[in-house]
């Protein structure tokens, strides 16, 4: 019989492991490090909680408190006399936070309704991923109180600004307009962007997590800062008389464009400035295109015969000419290499003061030829063609004129005469006053100047610029070639450009850009007054074309500013041509 031996089962407290012994003074140092611990804790929470609650109270707050924006108006535009140009008006922008979003199908038709949308499309726009939208900007306050009185969860809004424009398509292209984010983006709007846009403010809010708004103003309100109002040297009353002449004249000669400036001779302010085709900046919903170039800056153009008193007055002022030095202009052209330059008529011999009242190309290209290319190349320089004006104003371009070493003898001489160089109506306009004041140019300025007269730089010397504004009230008179810009009741100097367009690198022989530039009253200029007309159909001289719309700019803005008369009606109709006394 076998016998089994029984197993002895050993129980856990028995284990030998457990009878090892370890020494005291690790239990005491995990005792202390453990009540270590707690102490740290309590220390930390008692600073936290006690003396230092900065940072819990940043963290609670971060979980239901918000700061909102508040918007700064936009500073106002207004004309010289303060008749408000651009204004800001409140208005509301309606936002969604998408996933706290929970609206039925009538609530959404309701709330599609008022934004004057689709429904399915603001479903779309509720359901997106994104954690924020925005549902509709800038609408009426009344509609944004019936949005609000919905009570729609995840939706909310804001106070935001539109810019409104009173005087609309009128000033449309000196003024400019904002975009949907109150940035300026033409005109002034953008060229006093800095100015005009103000620093916003903040208020804070408590909100559930839904995004309502369940308190307002639970802490410090920071106010915005309006924006800074903006005085421009535009009157309104003299821009209405240019955008009516120019717009009418671009009617009746179905030209293709135009623009006319209006400057005080006296302080460079810029009184009045219109293109067409303009648009109006109320209507943002085909803001694009031609009709948004501020033509009289960004387009150039050769400007023709309107540049041959400043070839004149260079060669008056090196001592090559006179007054009454006469150049034989017979038989009416003249060859320069293969190149023939003609006139329109067959003169003789012109007077160097006939040759701007006849407007003799042939006398103009042999006094030219007189003159050092770096010289002359200076001298349009000197009077700001070739360079940007320095305005600030958006999109104004330099022109075209090349380098002094280029030149050949023909177009040298072209360039006498208009044709090889590109300037813009602002350039040519700002180059007269150097005749309308005592020779020298004056800086212009978008907004109003405080002294009666700005100092300019000297091109010429008085006694050649008073010479040559006789020579251009000649132009005026019947024998010259702009009897139409005359004014009853005032002297009146100018000339007109006639200049055929650059087609694929040669002339076209259909198309033209008619040109008058002028300043009255001829003994004390005021006002200096450039007009141009693009693509003009049947009549395309400057004289027949440009300048009756220099008249009629002309007379109505003498009559608006109340400047006096300076020669009897008879006087200003009578051809007798100017003396040098009379300088």
């Amino acid at each position: 019989m076998m016998r089994f031996k029984a197993k002895v089962a050993h129980k856990f407290a028995e284990s030998p492991l457990l009878e090892l012994r370890l020494p005291a003074w690790r239990s005491r140092l995990m005792a202390l490090l453990i009540l270590f611990s707690f102490v740290v804790l309590i220390g930390r929470a008692f600073y936290l909680q006690i003396l230092d609650t900065d940072f819990l109270q940043e963290k609670g707050e971060s979980r239901y408190r918000r700061d909102i924006e508040i918007t700064a108006s936009r500073g106002r535009i207004a004309d010289r006399y303060g008749d408000v140009l651009a204004i800001s008006t409140p208005m509301r922008s309606i936002w969604a936070v998408p996933p706290a979003v929970q609206l039925s199908a009538e609530q959404t038709r309701q709330l599609a309704a008022l934004l004057e949308t689709d429904a399915q499309a603001l479903t779309r726009k509720l359901t997106t991923d994104k954690p924020f939208v925005f549902l509709r900007r800038q609408i009426p306050p009344p509609v944004a109180a019936q949005v609000a009185a919905l009570k729609l969860p995840g939706i909310g809004q804001d106070q935001e600004y539109r810019r409104f424009y009173p005087t609309g398509e009128m000033t449309a292209h000196m003024v400019g307009f904002t975009g949907v984010d109150d940035k300026g983006l033409e005109g002034a709007e953008l060229a006093f962007h800095g100015k005009l846009l103000g620093t916003p403010g903040s208020r804070s809010v408590i909100k559930d997590r839904r995004g309502q708004i369940v308190e307002e103003d639970v802490g410090a309100i920071k106010p915005p800062q309006d924006g800074e109002d903006i005085n421009l040297a535009l009157d309104s009353k003299v821009q209405y008389l240019v955008y009516s002449q120019l717009k009418q004249a671009i009617a009746d000669s179905k030209a293709k464009a135009g623009g006319a400036v209006v400057l005080d001779a006296r302080t460079g302010e810029i009184l009045a400035l219109a293109n067409w085709p303009t648009y109006n900046p109320n209507n943002r919903t085909n803001l694009s295109g031609a009709q948004l170039r501020n033509r009289a800056f960004t387009d150039t153009f050769e400007p023709g015969s309107t540049l041959k008193p400043f070839t004149i007055a260079l060669a008056m002022e090196t001592g090559k000419v006179r007054f009454d030095t006469p150049i034989n202009c017979a038989p009416g052209f003249l060859r320069i290499g293969p190149a023939t330059i003609s006139d329109t008529h067959r003169y003789g011999v012109l007077s160097v003061a006939e040759v701007i009242q006849k407007s003799s190309n042939v006398g103009a290209s042999k006094i030219a030829a007189m003159l050092p290319a770096q010289a002359m190349w200076e001298m349009f320089e000197g009077v700001g063609f070739g360079q940007v004006p320095g305005l600030g104003f958006p999109g104004a371009v330099s022109g075209r004129l090349r380098p002094w070493k280029t030149w050949r003898p023909i177009e040298q001489a072209t360039m006498s005469f208009g044709h090889g160089i590109s300037v813009s109506l602002i350039q040519l306009a700002r180059a007269y006053t150097v005749f309308a004041r005592d020779g020298d140019l004056v800086p212009l300025s978008l907004t109003r100047v405080a002294s009666a007269r700005s100092r300019g730089e000297q091109v010429f010397s008085p006694q050649t610029a008073r010479e040559v504004r006789a020579m251009l009230e000649m132009a005026v008179r019947p024998g010259g070639t702009a009897p139409r810009a005359q004014i009853p009741g005032y002297r009146v100097a100018g000339k007109t450009g006639t200049a055929r367009k650059l087609e694929g690198g040669r002339y076209s022989t259909k198309k033209y850009v008619a040109s008058f530039v002028g300043f009255a009253p001829a003994s004390d200029p005021r006002l200096v007054v450039a007009v141009m007309i693009d693509e003009p159909r049947g009549k395309y001289y400057g004289g027949e074309v440009a300048a009756p719309v220099f008249a009629a700019v002309m007379a109505g803005t003498l009559r608006t500013l109340g400047i006096a008369p300076d020669a009897p009606l008879e006087v200003a109709q009578s051809g007798k041509p100017a003396t040098k006394d009379r300088l």
